[in-house]
């Protein structure tokens, strides 16, 4: 977590307009609007557009495999230094096929060793994504051995939207959602 408390404070529950309560309906069905949502809920017809994208990233119409897409994004959030993004998407990451083992060497990238040669592919793209903002040829050419063009595009979409992510959590100063802890090793 970079901040120590909210800068965007998350709305309540109470404070809802109509809007609001409209573009988060589907959060209040479930029984829990998350910090990101509440936070992001001040401005909601960013909130619908996000969503909306989001709902690419995340759903069956990305054509990345569920787990290389959440390596992807646990890659992009450790890179970004974004705690609340890395505490999230580390349970939907062991939902999608990662294991505990993996989850620890997502922190040191492809040098952790034991990865398959797509995996290396993925974290080494999304390295030269976070830092250079551009995949290398090098970066590319083993992609492209691994993945399709459409999933070679997909990645690209995948970190460019959890780069933002991490950006709005970072600077909104968004806070672990209760019951959540940070995990011991998070860079600050």
């Amino acid at each position: 977590m970079r901040l120590d408390e909210a800068r965007i404070a998350p709305t309540r529950d109470e404070e809802w307009d109509d809007e609001q309560r409209r573009v988060l309906a589907s959060h209040i069905e479930r029984g829990s609007v998350l910090n990101i949502f509440r936070t992001m809920a001040v401005k909601p017809k960013a909130l619908e557009r996000f969503l909306t994208w989001g709902s690419y990233i995340l759903g069956r119409s990305n054509s990345l495999p569920a787990r290389e897409r959440e390596l992807a994004i646990l890659r992009t959030g450790w890179n970004c230094r974004s705690g609340y993004e890395w505490t999230q998407h580390v349970p939907i990451g062991i939902r999608a096929g990662l294991s505990d083992a993996e989850i620890e060497g997502i922190k040191h990238g492809a040098d952790a060793g034991g990865w398959a040669q797509g995996d290396v592919a993925i974290l080494n793209a999304v390295d030269d994504l976070t830092g250079d903002f551009h995949i290398s040829d090098a970066s590319w050419t083993a992609l492209s051995t691994h993945f399709s063009r459409e999933q070679c595009m997909d990645l690209v979409y995948t970190v460019g939207q959890y780069t933002q992510v991490s950006m709005a959590l970072n600077s909104f100063g968004v806070q672990l959602d209760p019951g959540q802890t940070l995990d011991k090793d998070f860079p600050r």
